[in-house]
């Protein structure tokens, strides 16, 4: 039975990032779990309420634990960005590893309570659930955005962090430190970056002591990914990224043949493209910590 709590652990002695990568329909999932198989590494797969509202809750739970089952793998399943009870309750008794409980929009106190709450309801249902919480203000929406279409959002701050954990009793954190969802549209083509705030994250994990989480991951500068996993991040989150990728290859697939109608002979060309991407992302976060175990045989999802 492969247990988060510790390859978490794990991932901070190594000083290495499980990959968080988001699906909302097979042809990502087939991509995530098949390269996170081809490298031997651990790996996350997150869906948000609008995730989970196209693919299913129970429907992408049953996928997820039957691959995990059948290669006996760690794969995990993560319900991200989950910002009602209701929808955290549903995921948890589908059967999910982890809840990303958002009430960031909230006043801070506001936010302390319900996640308090929340928590208490959840780990009622299965005790061995992990619960991130979230403070500070990265955006919303795994999208192209416009350039300069929002102004720079204040950080989370050390106290905060250690408040916020303190009352709470979260398992996990995600702050806000310079990352932010979605892409402007340069980054897209990779004239710019996203820039971390490493010195912040290194004084939020000695303040709190506890796995961190990044989300907004996508267009991050590699080198500050890589100082930011060895300052204390232990999840990294990629979501719009593989949504660029699955675009790109489904229109090289249709591109092939305008007479082709047949969905698998198009749609592994947004597999590959998506695959590339996972990983290349998952050889970063992982640095030279590949091959956890002897290699599986990959060809029921590839």
């Amino acid at each position: 039975m492969h247990s988060l709590t510790k390859l978490l652990e794990q991932s901070q002695v190594r000083g290495v990032a499980i990959g968080h990568f988001n699906v909302s329909d097979l042809v990502l999932l087939k991509a995530v779990v098949s390269s996170a198989l081809e490298l031997q590494v651990p790996v996350m797969v997150g869906v948000s309420e609008g995730e989970r509202q196209f693919i299913g809750t129970r429907q992408i739970s049953a996928l997820v634990h039957s691959l995990r089952e059948e290669f006996d793998f760690p794969i995990f399943l993560n319900a991200d960005h989950t910002h009602s009870l209701e929808s955290a309750v549903e995921a948890v008794k589908c059967g999910f590893d982890a809840i990303t409980f958002d009430r960031s929009a909230l006043p801070f106190e506001q936010n302390i309570s319900e996640t308090q709450q929340a928590i208490e309801m959840l780990k009622s249902i299965n005790p061995s659930l992990l619960v991130e919480g979230e403070i500070g203000e990265i955006g919303t929406g795994s999208e192209i955005h416009e350039e300069g279409a929002s102004e720079p959002s204040p950080l989370t701050t050390p106290e905060e962090a250690k408040q916020y954990v303190t009352a709470t009793g979260v398992d996990i954190l995600a702050p806000a430190v310079g990352n932010r969802h979605g892409l402007v549209k340069s980054m897209v083509w990779g004239t710019t970056k996203k820039h971390l705030d490493v010195g912040l994250i290194a004084r939020i994990k000695s303040a709190v002591g506890i796995p961190l989480t990044l989300h907004g991951g996508s267009g991050t500068d590699d080198a500050d990914l890589q100082n930011a996993i060895t300052a204390g991040i232990n999840i990294v989150h990629i979501n719009t990224e593989l949504r660029v990728a699955w675009r790109r290859g489904l229109e090289d697939g249709l591109s092939q043949d305008i007479y082709q109608v047949v969905p698998y002979k198009i749609l592994p060309f947004a597999v590959e493209s998506v695959k590339r991407v996972v990983h290349s992302r998952l050889q970063l976060f992982n640095g030279r910590s590949l091959g956890f175990r002897e290699k599986a045989q990959v060809q029921g999802v590839a």
